[in-house]
């Protein structure tokens, strides 16, 4: 839930504030509305004069929250916000928005790769197949440069189990490439990972990439790089980039 806020002085790190549904949240400097922090963006004054995403919101220093969106941070760089929000000259860096793009994709792999080590993740048709009839799952994925078989051959699976609206989320936001990297092969088109902390925590940061190019709308009926049990009406999220 969105909360109005009243107009401040500035958009500085101050007290949270806890939204509606009791849930923390800051003012976005560019909004000036309250959402969850994992709604946000942190920056914080880097040594070069410029600011820095800090993603893990764990930096040292005075903080300023923009929305989680591509959209919104561009906007607080024409108007450089940071620079009353930080009460101190900023010149945001002019690649500031497609950074954050890219940092919030490799945070999302990074994750996956952490699943894959704790054996929270199976890659690979026939171990994903295995995962669908007999395990909970936190999502699925399938590669974005997927051919319309490998979409196809999931979409049954997911049938078979489940029925025609299938709970489970399926995101499509990454290259076969990509995937196999993290996932330890050299490629991947099909990949699982269960209802486990790692397994959340992927699903949490690819969420945070997709509300970050707008491909998240935060129901059931997911559009976009996460859907639910439509994996072959989904884009490519990397074309946003």
């Amino acid at each position: 839930m969105i909360i109005e806020a009243p107009e401040a002085d500035n958009a500085e790190d101050s007290d949270a504030v806890v939204t509606a549904d009791g849930v923390r949240g800051r003012m976005c400097a560019v909004t000036r509305t309250v959402l969850p922090e994992a709604e946000l963006i942190r920056f914080v004054a880097d040594p070069q004069g410029g600011v820095a995403p800090d993603l893990k919101r764990k930096l040292p220093g005075r903080g300023v929250w923009v929305t989680l969106d591509r959209g919104t941070v561009a906007e607080a760089v024409k108007r450089n916000v940071f620079k009353r929000a930080l009460k101190r000259e900023i010149v945001p860096a002019p690649g500031l928005v497609d950074l954050i793009a890219t940092l919030l994709r490799q945070a999302a792999l990074g994750r996956l790769g952490l699943a894959r080590k704790s054996g929270d993740a199976a890659a690979g048709f026939s171990k994903v197949e295995a995962a669908i009839g007999r395990e909970k799952l936190a999502g699925l994925i399938l590669a974005a440069d997927a051919a319309e078989d490998g979409a196809r051959k999931m979409r049954a699976v997911l049938t078979r189990r489940y029925g025609e609206t299938p709970p489970v989320p399926v995101i499509r936001a990454f290259g076969a490439a990509e995937l196999g990297l993290a996932l330890g092969r050299a490629s991947v088109i099909h990949a699982a990972v269960l209802q486990s902390p790692s397994g959340r925590s992927f699903m949490e940061a690819a969420e945070r990439l997709l509300r970050y190019d707008s491909l998240y709308d935060g129901g059931s009926n997911m559009t976009g790089g996460l859907t639910t049990g439509r994996p072959d009406s989904v884009r490519d999220t990397r074309k946003a980039m």
